[in-house]
């Protein structure tokens, strides 16, 4: 399912390949969202303060610098900026620490148009529900590693007797992150 949004919301996308945030912009473009692009820290934050973007889908890795150290300068632009980290390089301490930051939610590259507006958007229920409010299992397994993860401050051993498994379970576990939702035959673009 496609999933539209109505509102107009202005959004900034920051990696540094141009093709995904082209095949991106036009995949939130048809789902009602108008996207700015930038490909570095400078040219982002000069783009957020022409435009003032509602939301911000920062790559963790831009070049040589990194995505955190945008987080904070695009919140003091505007504070109720919601900020997505994608990163195709995910850890515990890199998720962490985006948190800490500010950053809303963080996501596993290549995560679809429908994941990255749901991710953003859906706590303020601006986002309609998809149809079908099946969750992998896999998905909700992952959600809550993640919260038990949070309640330790990312510490595995503690985390691993919280859930009552073995550490070496859980690391497993997390090397083995699940990939985004996908339906069958669905890509990045549309599907």
């Amino acid at each position: 399912m496609t999933e539209t949004h109505k509102g107009g919301s202005m959004g900034l996308l920051v990696d540094d390949n141009l093709l995904y945030l082209q095949t991106l912009q036009r995949s939130l473009q048809k789902r009602g969202f108008e996207t700015v692009l930038a490909q570095q820290k400078e040219e982002a934050l000069a783009m957020a303060r022409q435009h003032d973007p509602e939301f911000a889908l920062v790559d963790l890795r831009l070049g040589d610098e990194s995505g955190l150290d945008l987080i904070q300068p695009l919140k003091a632009l505007r504070k109720d900026m919601r900020i997505l980290l994608v990163t195709g390089y995910a850890s515990i301490a890199t998720a962490v620490e985006a948190i800490k930051r500010g950053a809303d939610n963080y996501l596993m590259k290549p995560a679809t148009a429908d994941a990255i507006v749901r991710a953003l958007f859906a706590e303020s229920g601006v986002v309609p529900e998809p149809e079908s409010t099946m969750v992998p299992l896999a998905r909700v397994e992952w959600e809550h590693i993640q919260q038990a993860l949070s309640e330790t401050n990312g510490n595995i051993s503690a985390a691993a007797r919280l859930l009552g498994a073995h550490r070496r379970s859980l690391q497993r576990k997390l090397a083995k992150y699940p990939g985004p939702e996908r339906n069958a035959g669905e890509t990045t673009e549309d599907g």
